[in-house]
Formats: C-alpha cells, sequence, structure tokens
C-alpha cells in the first residue's frame, strides 16, 4: 500500500473501524473512503479529527463504487452486526452474510485485496479447537446467530473458485480499546468493569455455572486493539498466503486477571461481586477461549502482543480516564 492508494473501510464509524481509521491517518494514509450508517448520533466522537475523503453510507456502497470504477485499491470490510444478543438470524444474514458477498463480489470483479472481520464466535464452545484450519469450518458449532453467521460467510469464501487477488478473514477474539463507548451492552468487560469502578469502587463477573470453573476463572483471550489494527495492516501489505487467520495473542487469561489489572492501574483495592449471568445467554456462554496463533507466525508476523496489563493500562490511563478517542 501507499500513501496515496484509496482505501475503503467498512464500519469505520466503529470500534475496531474507527480505530484502523485514526492509525492509517497516524501512519500517513488519509485518501479514505469510510463506509457505515452514519445516522448512529453515538458513534459521531469516534471519527472527529479523522481524515478521508468520501464518507458513504453503507447502502449506497456499491452503486458509489460502481460510479467511480478503479478508484479503490484496499478494503477493510469491519462492518457488521455484532450483537451476539440478537437472536433474529435474519438481521445478522442481511448484515454479516449477504453484504459480506455483495463486498467480496466487488473485490472480485474489480482485483481489490480484502481483509475482513471474521470472529472467534465461530468456534461455539470450542470442541473443535481454537485452530484457523480451513478443514474445520464446516464442523464448526457457533452458539449464537451472530457466531452462525460469521461462519457461513466463511464457509462460503472458502467455497469460491474466484477470489480477490487477495485476501484473509480475521476471527477476532475478545478484542479491547479506545473507540467503544458507544457500544453500550456489547463493549468490552473493561470497559464496563472500569465504570463500575468508578461508580461503586467494585466489579460485577458472572459466577460460573460451569462445575470445571471457578467463579472468576471463565478464561479469554484478551486482545488490544491495537494489536488487532497491526496484523490488519501487516496482512495487506505483506499479503501472505490467502485464508482464514486467529487474532488473537495465544495466551488466555481469566476476568480475575482482567480486573486486577484494571485495579492495579487505578491503585484502588480489589473487589469483585459475582453474579448470575443472564439466562439469554447462560447457555451460549464460553467458558474458555484461547487463539492458536501458529498460522500467523508462520506467515511471518513477529510483532508482540500487548500483555493484558499492558494494553489495560494503557486503555484506562490514556483513554478512558478522559474519555479520549484514538
Amino acid at each position: 500500500m501507499q500513501q496515496n492508494d484509496v482505501i475503503a473501510v467498512t464500519g469505520a464509524a466503529g470500534f475496531i473501524g474507527s480505530y484502523l481509521t485514526g492509525y492509517l491517518n497516524r501512519l500517513g494514509y488519509d485518501q479514505l473512503v469510510l463506509i457505515d450508517d452514519f445516522s448512529a448520533e453515538q458513534k459521531s466522537a469516534n471519527l472527529v479529527g479523522k481524515k478521508f475523503i468520501h464518507k458513504i453510507h453503507r447502502e449506497q456502497f456499491f452503486d458509489w463504487q460502481q460510479s467511480n470504477p478503479g478508484l479503490i485499491k484496499y478494503v477493510f470490510h469491519l462492518g457488521a452486526r455484532t450483537d451476539t444478543t440478537e437472536m433474529n438470524y435474519e438481521v445478522h444474514k442481511k448484515w454479516n452474510l449477504d453484504y459480506s458477498k455483495r463486498v467480496w463480489e466487488m473485490c472480485v470483479a474489480n482485483d481489490i485485496p480484502l481483509v475482513y472481520a471474521s470472529s472467534a464466535a465461530t468456534y461455539g464452545n470450542g470442541e473443535n479447537g481454537y485452530v484457523d484450519d480451513h478443514d474445520i469450518v464446516t464442523k464448526l458449532h457457533p452458539l449464537n446467530p451472530y457466531g452462525v453467521s460469521k461462519n457461513e460467510f466463511d464457509i462460503w469464501a472458502l467455497q469460491q473458485k474466484s477470489a480477490p487477488p487477495f485476501w484473509a478473514g480475521l476471527k477476532f477474539f475478545n478484542v479491547f480499546g479506545p473507540n467503544e463507548y458507544h457500544k453500550a451492552r456489547m463493549a468490552s468487560v473493561i470497559f464496563h468493569a472500569y465504570n463500575q469502578i468508578k461508580e461503586k469502587g467494585e466489579v460485577k463477573l458472572f459466577r460460573s455455572h460451569n462445575p470445571d470453573y471457578k467463579d472468576g476463572e471463565q478464561i479469554r483471550d484478551f486482545i488490544y486493539v491495537k494489536d488487532v489494527v497491526n496484523i490488519c495492516f501487516w496482512l495487506m501489505q505483506q499479503q501472505p498466503e490467502s485464508g482464514l487467520y486467529n487474532c488473537g495473542t495465544g495466551k488466555a487469561r481469566t476476568f480475575k486477571d482482567l480486573v486486577k489489572a484494571i485495579f492495579d492501574t487505578l491503585q484502588l483495592p480489589e473487589k469483585i461481586v459475582f453474579v448470575d449471568t443472564p439466562i439469554d445467554i447462560r447457555d451460549k456462554y464460553q467458558y474458555f477461549t484461547e487463539a492458536n496463533m501458529n498460522k500467523l507466525r508462520h506467515a511471518g508476523y513477529t510483532q508482540p502482543f500487548y500483555s493484558l496489563e499492558e494494553g489495560v493500562k494503557e486503555y484506562v490511563s490514556d483513554y478512558l480516564k478522559e474519555r479520549k478517542y484514538f
């Protein structure tokens, strides 16, 4: 990628999309075409100060592209319906499957490299492991409609005889960091825990309803958003073998570890209160996720990942305390 190349970012007003936009700006890329539903007022602050050449509503993107052939050189497709509590599959199908197919077909027709957001939610309860192996994709059993829609697109992409000149589907694990203020219930545990500590001096964590795990010792692969966009950018620059890639740290940590890191950053004593996991998500709750990162490493990605403590400290100290954006 050259700095004067036109780069499209879908989901640009959202959490990871707006962070990627800021990241690209800092690297000197400002020929950006931002795609999203920009009517959501709570997301508008994510783009304040960002540099770009066009803002296009997601419904108009394909018509616009046809009217401007050859302009876009790269696509980061991060737009999606990400609410894992939305149980109407048709909503997820529309935005995570059907829309993504149109993005893919546009990239094929115009010879545009594509990096898109898949999800670790595709792995379900992990009975097939957390390896980004193409052979297991059709065997996966996601636990909610969101995960199903993401997996259905991965399956579809792998079946296509015509593909973009390079493509990568990134299975995002538990991403946290700046620009998620708008996400409400779907914001990271770190965001919610920080606000609970500021308000009441304590953090509520879900009680374990699985005898194999003690309260607070449910385990996740938490990845700082800066690492996520580093991977996105590296893949687009280096264009190794096309396919699915995990996007985690490869080192799972407990929710207790996470909360301790926040209390330590704020220099406050730990106080954790355990509450029952809501009924509507209890049977869909993942107790363990950990990305196998061998594939990305073997592709040549050598950068170290932020530790949980490093990521939490930067996020809390540099962003949450001042309610700043990246």
